[in-house]
C-alpha cells in the first residue's frame, strides 16, 4: 500500500505489467486492489475507407467486460477513454490509419474507470507511439462526514456521498477528463482533486519503475549470449 503524505491517504497495493501480449503492438495489465484491466493498442495500421480521416488517425476504444455485452455505461466510458488518448497521442502523424484499443475486464472490484485509464496509459507507452504525455486515473470516493479515499472497493462505492474519477496528465497533472457521480460541494471537489493530484505523483513513480523494469529486461536479453548459436 502507498501512502500520500500530504493527504494522509492510502492508495490500495497494486500492480503494472508491460508486453504480455505478443501479438499486440503494445500491452499492459493494470491492478490496483483487486481491480484488474488487460489493454492492449493495435496499429497504427489499415483502416477502411469509410472510417478514414485524411489529417489523422483513427481512433477506437473497444470495452469489453467479464461477461455479456456491453452496455450504456460501457459504451460512456469508451467515449471517455478515446477522448483522452485522441487528445494524448499524437494521431496527426499517422494520417488515413487506425489506432485501436482493446481493455478486457479481468475483475471489477470497484475503481475500474480509474484502472481502465492507467492500462491504457501503459499499453500506449509500450506501443511506442508518440504523446503529448503521460496520463494516470485516479478514483475518489465522497463520504458524508467530509473524509475521502483513494481507490474505493465496491462496498465503499456503495457506502459514499460521491464518485470521482479524474485523468491527469504527468506534466503539470491537469484535469484531462473526469467522470462524477453523486452530490457534492465545490469545495468538497476542489478538495478530492488536490488529493488526486498528490496521489498521482505516487502512480506516476509506479509507473516509471514498470517501464525500467521492462526495458532492462529487454537490454538484458539483448545483450545475454546466443548459446544455440554454432
Amino acid at each position: 500500500m502507498e501512502t500520500c503524505a500530504a493527504a494522509g491517504l492510502h492508495l490500495p497495493a497494486g500492480s503494472c505489467e508491460l508486453s504480455l501480449l505478443s501479438r499486440a503492438d503494445g500491452s499492459a495489465s493494470c491492478s490496483r486492489g483487486d481491480t484488474t484491466v488487460l489493454a492492449a493498442v493495435y496499429g497504427p495500421a489499415e483502416v477502411k475507407h469509410s472510417r478514414e480521416i485524411s489529417d489523422k488517425a483513427t481512433v477506437e476504444v473497444i470495452l469489453k467486460g467479464k461477461c455479456g455485452f456491453p452496455g450504456v455505461i460501457e459504451k460512456s466510458q469508451e467515449h471517455m477513454i478515446r477522448g483522452v488518448v485522441e487528445g494524448t497521442v499524437l494521431t496527426g502523424l499517422h494520417p488515413r490509419t487506425s489506432i485501436t484499443l482493446v481493455l478486457q475486464v479481468i475483475q471489477d472490484s470497484g475503481s475500474l474507470l480509474a484502472c481502465c485509464m492507467n492500462a491504457t496509459s501503459l499499453a500506449l507507452i509500450d506501443a511506442g507511439l508518440p504523446m503529448r504525455w503521460f496520463f494516470c486515473g485516479i478514483a475518489c470516493a465522497l463520504y458524508a462526514d467530509g473524509s475521502i479515499s483513494l481507490e474505493p472497493v465496491t462496498s465503499q462505492e456503495m457506502e459514499s456521498q460521491a464518485l470521482m474519477t479524474f485523468v491527469l496528465d504527468s506534466k503539470d497533472k491537469r484535469i484531462l477528463a473526469s467522470h462524477t457521480k453523486g452530490s457534492f460541494l465545490s469545495s468538497e471537489l476542489q478538495k478530492c482533486i488536490a488529493v488526486s493530484q498528490t496521489a498521482a505523483d505516487k502512480l506516476f513513480e509506479i509507473y516509471k519503475h514498470a517501464i525500467t523494469r521492462r526495458y532492462s529486461k529487454t537490454s538484458l536479453e539483448a545483450s545475454a549470449p546466443n548459446l544455440w548459436s554454432t
